[in-house]
C-alpha cells in the first residue's frame, strides 16, 4: 500500500510536469512503474492506461481555450494511433532491457531537437504540391507531407514499443518538422497523446500484462495531474515550455539508461 501510495504520488507531479509540454507523461511513468520493481512490459502496458487518461483530461483544458489544431490533430493521430497499435504487438519480439535501450535514445533525440531554434512556417511554400495548409484563426501553416507522414508513421510504431504517447516526439515533429508555434503543439499533442496511448495500450493488453489494481487508482490521481498541467501550460511562457520539454527529456534518457545497464547486468 505504501509503494502504491509513493508511486500515485510521484504520477501526481509527472502528471503536471509532463501535460505542460504536451507529452502526458508516458516515458516518466513507464521509468517509475520499471523502478517500482514492475516487469518491463507491464509497466508499459499500466504506463499506456494511465496516460490515457492523463492526455484525455489534458485535452478538454486545451480545447476549451482553443490550442489545438484539430484537423492537424486528426490526420496525425490516426497515423500515430495505427503504428502504435502495431508497435505495441510486436514489442514483445524483443527484450526488456532492448526496449529501455532504444527508448533512451530516442528521447536522447528528440530533447536534443528541442534545444534548436525554431522559426514558424507560415510563408507558403514554391511549390504546392506535398503541403497542407493548415488554418488557425491568425495564421496559415503549411506541412511537408512527404516529411511529416513517414516521420508520424515512425514516432507511432515506436512509441507504441517502448510504451510510451508519443508525445515526446511528436512535439518535436510539429514545432521543427511543421513549424507550428509550441502552445499550439503542446494543445495539439493532447488528443494525439491520448489517441496513440489507447491504441498502445490495447496492443500491448492482448499479452495479459494489465494489472488494474495498479493502473485504475493511479489513473485517477494521474486525472488530476493533466487538469492542473494543462492550466498552468496556458499561463507558461512558450520559451520555458520549449526547454522544460528539452530538460526532462534528457533527464528521461539517462535515467532510462542507467536502468538498462543495470538490467543487463543482472541478466548476464
Amino acid at each position: 500500500m505504501l509503494r502504491l501510495a509513493v508511486v500515485a504520488f510521484v504520477v501526481l507531479v509527472l502528471g503536471v510536469v509532463m501535460t505542460m509540454t504536451g507529452r502526458g507523461g508516458g516515458n516518466f511513468y513507464v521509468l517509475t512503474f520499471v523502478l517500482a520493481g514492475a516487469p518491463m512490459h507491464e509497466a508499459a502496458t499500466t504506463g499506456q492506461f494511465v496516460l490515457f487518461a492523463t492526455a484525455l483530461a489534458a485535452m478538454f483544458v486545451f480545447q476549451k481555450h482553443k490550442t489545438v489544431l484539430l484537423p492537424l490533430a486528426l490526420f496525425m493521430g490516426v497515423m500515430t494511433a495505427a503504428a502504435a497499435f502495431a508497435g505495441g504487438y510486436f514489442a514483445y519480439l524483443f527484450t526488456g532491457v532492448t526496449l529501455k535501450i532504444v527508448f533512451s535514445l530516442l528521447l536522447v533525440l528528440a530533447g536534443i531537437l528541442m534545444l534548436l531554434p525554431i522559426k514558424e512556417h507560415t510563408t507558403k511554400p514554391d511549390r504546392s504540391g506535398g503541403y497542407w495548409g493548415v488554418k488557425t484563426a491568425n495564421s496559415v501553416y503549411y506541412i511537408n507531407l512527404w516529411v511529416t507522414v513517414p516521420a508520424v508513421l515512425g514516432t507511432g510504431f515506436c512509441a507504441g514499443m517502448v510504451g510510451v504517447s508519443g508525445g515526446s516526439f511528436l512535439v518535436p515533429l510539429m514545432v521543427l518538422g511543421c513549424r507550428v508555434p509550441v502552445r499550439l503543439a503542446v494543445g495539439t499533442a493532447s488528443i494525439m497523446v491520448a489517441a496513440t496511448a489507447l491504441s498502445g495500450f490495447l496492443g500491448h493488453a492482448l499479452h495479459g500484462t494489465f494489472n488494474p489494481a495498479w493502473a485504475l487508482p493511479i489513473a485517477g490521481v494521474a486525472v488530476i495531474g493533466g487538469i492542473l498541467g494543462g492550466r498552468i501550460a496556458l499561463k507558461t511562457k512558450p520559451a520555458y515550455l520549449k526547454m522544460l520539454f528539452a530538460l526532462t527529456t534528457l533527464v528521461a534518457a539517462i535515467l532510462m539508461m542507467l536502468n538498462a545497464l543495470v538490467s543487463s547486468r543482472i541478466a548476464a
